[in-house]
């Protein structure tokens, strides 16, 4: 019979081979994931058996991650500010550096929140939880993602509070808002080709909007003050290099 640690070192050369660059860690999460064991209980069960059903679900996972697919893909989850989100490859993942987003949008009080190109909603999703009293809209142009945005809302509880819509950048918002926050695509066409393999599985229209990925920062500035309320906030997560040109175009906005 095989164990969970004859499987782990059965998977651990293909994924090296395939250069994974954490083949351990990815290893045991997708063991985790197949065999439904707890991450943090795995080494526990090391020497446990695993079932056939097991075997075959972690043999068909390390194919993928040997693809270069993406570890959440194979998984359906992610882990953002402290919670698991829902992800497919209808969203753009969740990631540490966005948390800054959060985290600047939870250092003042707030009541209602937008969020445009919600995605997984995790920014929306993960502001509503921590502000019981507010209130938010997430926005996106792509009907399956909105529908994983809200089942990350149905799971997080907070439903009642949330509400998504089709919605390109502003087009069919008609309210202001005390916060607006937005993750737009931002990476410049000519920079796509340098994306590691794992990055291209993600939806290409969450990654870049094409030219110099600065076009939806043009139109959030154009719109947002329009979309604001007194006194209200706007806060875009950039690229290494945009810090600039974004400052300048919302300057110019007002």
């Amino acid at each position: 019979m095989t164990t969970l640690a004859d499987a782990l070192r059965i998977a651990l050369p293909r994924l090296r081979d395939a250069g994974i660059p954490d083949a351990t860690r990815d290893a045991r999460a997708l063991l985790s994931h197949a065999a439904g064991i707890p991450p943090d209980r795995l080494t526990l069960h090391l020497h446990d058996q695993l079932p056939p059903e097991a075997i075959a679900r972690f043999d068909a996972a390390i194919t993928r991650r040997a693809n270069r697919e993406p570890v959440s893909h194979i998984t359906g989850q992610r882990l953002f500010w402290g919670r698991s989100f829902r992800v497919t490859p209808d969203t753009l993942d969740p990631r540490p550096e966005t948390e800054l987003l959060v985290q600047t949008a939870l250092s003042a009080p707030f009541g209602t929140v937008l969020d445009l190109g919600t995605g997984t909603g995790c920014i929306i999703l993960s502001l509503l939880a921590d502000c019981p009293q507010a209130r938010g809209t997430g926005t996106d142009i792509h009907a399956p993602t909105l529908a994983i945005a809200q089942e990350n809302a149905a799971t997080l509880g907070v439903t009642d509070r949330a509400r998504f819509l089709m919605s390109d950048w502003f087009a069919a918002i008609d309210a202001r808002y005390d916060l607006i926050v937005s993750n737009p695509p931002y990476i410049a066409q000519a920079e796509m080709p340098a994306l590691s393999p794992e990055v291209l599985h993600e939806p290409r229209r969450a990654l870049t909007p094409g030219g110099d990925g600065l076009g939806p920062y043009r139109v959030i500035a154009s719109a947002a003050c329009a979309h604001l309320a007194p006194q209200g906030r706007l806060l875009v997560e950039i690229g290494p290099t945009q810090g600039q040109a974004v400052a300048s175009l919302f300057a110019a906005a007002g």
